[in-house]
């Protein structure tokens, strides 16, 4: 829903963006930041999905040759590496707005909005990676113990 949301929200910027350069020869462009931003959050929250539906790249030709003991250690090894790097990178966008807030109070180029707004989606949306990458590794896990009982 939140991709949904989104997508509407750009793809209606856009349009509208469109339209006035049609109609009243005047261009929105100030916009675009806004767009950039959201394609951003768009893009956080596209890979939580893809997490949740075992869609990222994967070794799988690997994977496959592995005994099925060592495959939930894999599973194990990729889901801590995935969910780290989204730590880090929520770490240092922390990082930046914090210094946002307090040190450089710097505003967006077009609109003037202060640029921690647009930081602040990454880590907020972030939660919807972690659960994408639990929920991909937690399925992995079922379906190897699913065909041990086999």
């Amino acid at each position: 829903m939140i991709v949904a949301i989104l997508l509407f929200t750009m793809a209606s910027i856009a349009f509208l963006n469109v339209l006035s350069r049609y109609l009243f020869h005047f261009s929105f462009a100030a916009t675009e930041e806004v767009t950039i931003n959201l394609f951003v959050w768009l893009t956080v929250v596209g890979s939580g999905i893809a997490f949740e539906r075992g869609g990222q790249l994967g070794m799988v030709t690997l994977y496959k040759i592995f005994p099925k003991k060592f495959k939930k250690l894999v599973i194990l090894f990729s889901s801590g590496l995935s969910a780290s790097l989204f730590l880090i990178v929520d770490i240092f966008t922390i990082q930046a707005i914090y210094d946002e807030l307090t040190l450089f109070q710097a505003t967006s180029a077009a609109l003037e909005i202060p640029v921690w707004i647009y930081y602040i989606g990454v880590p907020i949306l972030s939660v919807f990676v972690f659960a994408g990458i639990y929920r991909d590794a937690a399925s992995k896990l079922d379906a190897l113990e699913i065909k041990e009982a086999v």
